[in-house]
């Protein structure tokens, strides 16, 4: 229990509503979790989230240890008309967990993951981070598509789309979403799959922060590893035009079982790196083989000869997976600031634009890439859930990255703004709505849907029409025929 006064908290329209010390103490009765507020133990760590530009804090922070402390907080939120955040793992660059002077529900309690192998399925917590997922998946040689950093949420990443190495060969994460457990806006705890709450069920996988509170995940598992192929080769900056090129080329000839990334950057101080290259720029290509072949399979890359690095070897795959915890680039703390957008191929134009604006970069801790993700996605059917973007085949954009002491950040953002606007000419029209900012418009969601969007939103009018599930990128209900027509 925890000691309560009354206090004000952030309300749906914007204002502030007082609340009692009487309410408190009643929310604090009907939750098994935390109530903590500002200066209890264990606050900081709470609304601890990754991107340092995000200055925001709840005023309330709930941390439920199950289904039904879950459904008692939407309800209190629901009725005394509260700004409500949840948070996974905090990794979203928008720092949409962080409902500013609200109610945030911290789900870090919530993070078991039970295995079926037998079925090839995951029961997973709202709370869990991939590695979580990973680790226990692996113990059978099974594994789901994941993100790239291991200290990523899992709930966030598979609600908004998800991403990661093995995409290319099973599709999107939400394309991998059974079934969810999810307490929706009237506090009500349903399940959604293909055949119960089918439109819930749809919504969820893409815009699932929109719907309600998931509070368990069931991901289909296939045969990973446990040993792939994996690592990160680095050549000179000055050789980026042949290093594209070969990527190009691996691309469109790669198997599903092979996902590449590539990147240019500042070498990290790393002790992987020849000290002469530290600070220097590079181009480099992260890769992921699952299959068979992998040495043939990567010809076009190895066959450019004279890297500065190449870590390329069998490992597990729990091992490719954390890879890029460890990286300055991906450190909690640091000033993200990120534009991407979908590609349907890399002309020679792109490429040059993507090298050109690339080599600008202030921040040594700033970079541009390229993730190849086409294949398993393109072929789903249409309509099978709301991340659509089935035309997507590389997502790629400019990353810029510094500590919150470097008094040039605007110099950073501008740098981000200006290669973006040289790119986005290019784009399918699409974007990943995990990657987009908190200064992001509408009309930028709006985008990343495409046609689904109006779809999106009578689902929202059915299941949230007050809007409760706001802090995220929203998509708000539709209105009523009526009201619609009105001026």
């Amino acid at each position: 229990m925890m000691t309560t006064r009354g206090f004000g908290i952030a309300g749906l329209e914007g204002g502030r509503v007082g609340l009692t010390s009487g309410q408190l103490e009643e929310l604090d009765a009907r939750v098994e979790g935390r109530l903590l507020r500002q200066g209890d133990e264990g606050w900081e760590d709470a609304i601890l989230i990754w991107n340092r530009m995000v200055a925001r804090s709840p005023a309330l922070v709930v941390q439920p240890s199950s289904a039904r402390d879950v459904a008692a907080v939407v309800d209190f939120a629901r009725d005394h008309r509260l700004l409500l955040g949840i948070k996974g793992g905090g990794h979203n660059i928008a720092g949409t967990a962080i409902a500013e002077g609200g109610l945030m529900l911290d789900m870090s309690r919530m993070r078991d993951v039970t295995v079926d192998s037998g079925a090839r399925v995951a029961h997973v917590g709202p709370g869990c981070l991939l590695q979580d997922v990973d680790w226990a998946t692996q113990e059978h040689g099974l594994a789901t598509p994941l993100g790239f950093v291991s200290l990523t949420g899992v709930a966030g990443l598979t609600l908004g789309g998800g991403f990661g190495y093995l995409t290319r060969r099973f599709g999107w994460t939400a394309d991998n979403l059974d079934e969810v457990e999810i307490v929706t806006a009237d506090g009500e705890l349903r399940t959604a799959n293909r055949d119960e709450n089918t439109d819930l069920f749809w919504a969820v996988r893409g815009a699932g922060a929109n719907f309600g509170v998931v509070t368990r995940f069931t991901l289909r598992l296939h045969e990973v590893g446990p040993i792939i192929t994996g690592g990160l080769i680095l050549w000179s900056a000055e050789r980026a035009d042949e290093v594209l090129d070969a990527y190009r080329a691996l691309t469109e000839s790669a198997p599903r079982e092979l996902t590449a990334a590539t990147v240019l950057m500042t070498a990290p101080p790393a002790p992987f790196v020849p000290e002469e290259w530290h600070g220097a720029r590079v181009v480099g290509t992260l890769v992921c083989h699952s299959g068979a072949n992998p040495a043939a399979d990567l010809e076009p890359l190895r066959g450019l000869g004279d890297p500065i690095v190449d870590l390329v070897d069998e490992m597990p795959y729990v091992e490719m997976q954390s890879l890029l915890d460890n990286s300055p680039s991906e450190a909690k703390g640091m000033h993200q600031y990120w534009k991407t957008e979908y590609l349907a191929h890399l002309s020679t134009e792109y490429l040059d634009a993507f090298r050109d604006g690339a080599l600008q970069a202030a921040s040594p801790l700033s970079y541009a890439v390229i993730f190849h993700v086409g294949g398993a996605l393109n072929e789903r059917a249409g309509d099978d859930g709301a991340v659509g973007n089935r035309d997507a085949r590389f997502i790629s954009g400019f990353s810029g990255v510094w500590p919150p002491d470097d008094p040039r950040g605007e110099e950073h953002v501008a740098w981000v703004r200006q290669c973006w606007e040289r790119i986005r000419h290019f784009s399918t029209g699409g974007n990943y709505v995990n990657f987009q900012l908190a200064e992001d418009d509408a009309t930028r969601t709006v985008s990343a849907y495409g046609r689904n969007h109006d779809r999106l939103q009578r689902v929202k009018a059915r299941y949230d029409p007050a809007n409760l599930f706001r802090s995220n990128r929203n998509v708000r209900p539709a209105l009523p025929a009526a009201s619609a027509s009105q001026p």
